[in-house]
């Protein structure tokens, strides 16, 4: 029976997460880099290093790519299989929660937590989104959920249907679970999934009676997640020279710590002060419906923070310790980093998910009618609200106006619009590769032998080809660039030979 359970979250979550999902373009500038990156991986047969119209891409590890590459095999190089492994991930911390829900506080609050994260506004947004974050999230989840068990297994445990486990066998699946997904975790988004290994410093703190070293073995564990890594990592670092440790760790882990990357965050240190409660705000947004109850949360867990309940429910309150102790240091982590997204805390909402689905269980009717509310809203959005959203992309908008048009062995080039969507859409039909232009190196380009197409803004086509010749076409669109927040009116000129 709990198996079939568990099957049916998985199929509902996936269907769930995918519907409409293929009438949204991929939205710039993150989903077609991933997009257009494992797919290169695959025309390339290189599926060590990433590459991004035919530049090294060393942002993220693999991990993500690798699902895509996974996914593309299935169902073809499209949108919709970009975006099908995120999908897939965001099923699986599902799957998760309600297992280890019902190790908690039985059935109920596992069910609950995994409907409370997967009705979460960012977990909306990111479960449809051709990124890594739920790989991320899904990992960080797997690491948390095995630390609770090397931690809590000889405890006393007042729930229906928790066992106690005290011989070694019994818990050494959560040891290699719990540096497995370490591994993974860094594998899917580099060293913020080691977070939680900070929330076993505090465990230590809070709760002075846990062995940390006899349970979790740390030299031997952090040896296996290490050679695990290194399978990638070693061959990765000898292709690049290098690169890959200086960019994917130098700029992209140290560098978002310190200075905001891509305009998200300040840098200066006014600004930086006044975005410190960012995620203490957002969550609100971010959490959306459950965040509702997020302040009556915690004045209830103020006020049964005394001795007496200490005594009456030790490891209720350890479990409440664990996962707020686990989610406040992820807010705290990336509070201090100068980078700033709503979605960075993502990893986050599982915790929380469980820690409310704990403390909601005798509010059946509000979790009920929030949840049944919560996901018909998020269903009309993503099969009538998408469709009439997919006419502002561009990029896409002009590739079906061109498709019939395009032929494999033609050049391409922008000018001002030079968006990832661009490369990811036309590269389905064109094998070279987007080529940044000017005014001036339009003309250039546009003037050499062999067919090939220019996109410019509208504007700027007229000026620059004013009386092309007879043979050449054109084609115009207007839309919004996500990316840099405004409107774009572009146009294609195409050459046909």
């Amino acid at each position: 029976m709990k198996s079939i359970n568990y099957a049916l979250l998985f199929l509902g979550c996936i269907i769930f997460h995918m519907v409409g999902t293929w009438s949204l373009p991929l939205i710039d500038r993150d989903e077609p880099r991933f997009a257009e990156a494992s797919r290169e991986m695959i025309e390339r047969g290189d599926y060590i290093v990433p590459r991004f119209n035919n530049q090294l891409r060393l942002d993220k590890p693999p991990l993500a790519y690798w699902a895509q590459v996974a996914s593309y095999r299935i169902f073809g190089q499209n949108d919709f299989a970009a975006r099908f492994p995120s999908a897939v991930a965001a099923a699986l911390v599902a799957m998760s929660i309600l297992a280890w829900g019902s190790r908690i506080g039985g059935n109920h609050v596992g069910w609950w937590a995994a409907i409370i994260f997967t009705l979460s506004l960012q977990t909306f947004i990111h479960a449809k989104a051709a990124v890594a974050d739920m790989w991320l999230v899904l990992f960080v989840t797997l690491v948390h959920w095995a630390g609770y068990e090397l931690l809590f297994e000889n405890s006393e445990r007042q729930t229906p249907n928790a066992q106690r486990s005290t011989s070694n066998s019994e818990y050494r699946p959560w040891w290699f679970l719990f540096y497995l997904a370490l591994a993974g975790g860094f594998l899917a988004k580099g060293p913020i999934a080691w977070t939680p290994l900070l929330t076993l410093a505090a465990m230590k703190l809070f709760v002075g009676d846990v062995e940390l070293a006899k349970r979790f073995k740390f030299a031997r564990g952090i040896l296996l997640m290490l050679a695990i890594v290194a399978l990638w990592g070693v061959p990765a670092l000898i292709q690049t020279h290098g690169e890959f440790f200086r960019i994917g760790i130098g700029r992209h882990v140290v560098g978002r710590s310190f200075g905001a990357m891509e305009g998200h965050g300040a840098n200066s240190l006014g600004i930086y002060l006044l975005l410190l409660p960012f995620y203490f705000v957002t969550i609100f947004a971010s959490f959306f419906p459950w965040s509702i109850k997020l302040p009556s949360l915690a004045n209830k867990l103020w006020r049964e923070r005394d001795k007496s309940r200490l005594r009456s429910d030790r490891y209720g309150v350890r479990v409440d310790i664990y996962l707020l102790t686990a989610a406040g240091i992820i807010f705290v982590i990336f509070s201090l980093i100068k980078t700033k997204l709503p979605h960075y805390t993502l990893p986050a909402f599982p915790l929380l998910s469980l820690l409310l689905a704990r403390h909601l269980i005798d509010h059946r009717q509000f979790l009920k009618r929030c949840a049944i509310v919560t996901a018909s809203i998020y269903l009309v959005v993503a099969l009538f609200v998408t469709p009439t959203a997919a006419r502002f992309f561009p990029a896409a908008q002009l590739f079906t106006q061109t498709s019939d048009q395009l032929r494999p062995e033609m050049e391409f080039g922008a000018v001002d619009f030079q968006e990832p969507s661009l490369v990811w859409y036309f590269r389905s039909r064109v094998h070279g590769w987007m080529t940044p232009l000017n005014a001036t190196t339009a003309v250039t380009f546009m003037g050499k032998s062999g067919p090939r197409f220019a996109v410019l803004p509208t504007a700027l086509a007229a000026k620059t080809f004013p009386d092309p010749p007879a043979t050449w076409k054109s084609f115009s669109t207007r839309g919004f660039n996500i990316a840099k927040g405004k409107r774009v009116d572009l146009t294609l000129v195409l050459k046909p030979d």
